[in-house]
C-alpha cells in the first residue's frame, strides 16, 4: 500500500495541481499560491475551466486543468500585474478604478 504525505499548507495559501490529464498525473506538479490569487480575473477563468472539467467535489488540492508552463505563465502575469499595482497605488486611489486587460488579452494554450 502506498502512502500519501499529506503536507500542511500556511495560513494565506493554497495548494493547486497543475497538469492536462494527456499529459498523465505523474507529469502534473503541486503548486502553493497566495489566496489572493483567487480573486484575480485570470485564474478566476482557470477556476471556472476547472469547475467544468472536474466538478467542485475532488479529494486532494484544487486541480487545474492547464500545463505546467501556461501556468508558471499566469502566475509571472499575476505577480507582475500585482508589482505595477503596488508601485501605483497611489494614482490608482485617485482613479477609484483598476481594470484586468489581461483578462481579455490574455489566453491559454492549453486550457
Amino acid at each position: 500500500m502506498q502512502e500519501k504525505i499529506i503536507m500542511k499548507v500556511k495560513k494565506g495559501w493554497l495548494a493547486v495541481q497543475v497538469g492536462l490529464e494527456e499529459e498523465g498525473y505523474n507529469s502534473s506538479r503541486r503548486f502553493l499560491i497566495p489566496i489572493s490569487y483567487l480573486y484575480h480575473p485570470l485564474l478566476k477563468n482557470l477556476l471556472d475551466k476547472a469547475h467544468e472539467v472536474f466538478g467542485y467535489h475532488a479529494a486532494g488540492p484544487l486541480r487545474l486543468p492547464c500545463s505546467v508552463d501556461d501556468f508558471l505563465h499566469l502566475r509571472w502575469e499575476i505577480e507582475r500585474e500585482q508589482t505595477a499595482d503596488h508601485g501605483h497605488s497611489h494614482r490608482r486611489r485617485r482613479r477609484h478604478h483598476h481594470h484586468h486587460h489581461l483578462t481579455t488579452a490574455f489566453s491559454f494554450h492549453s486550457c
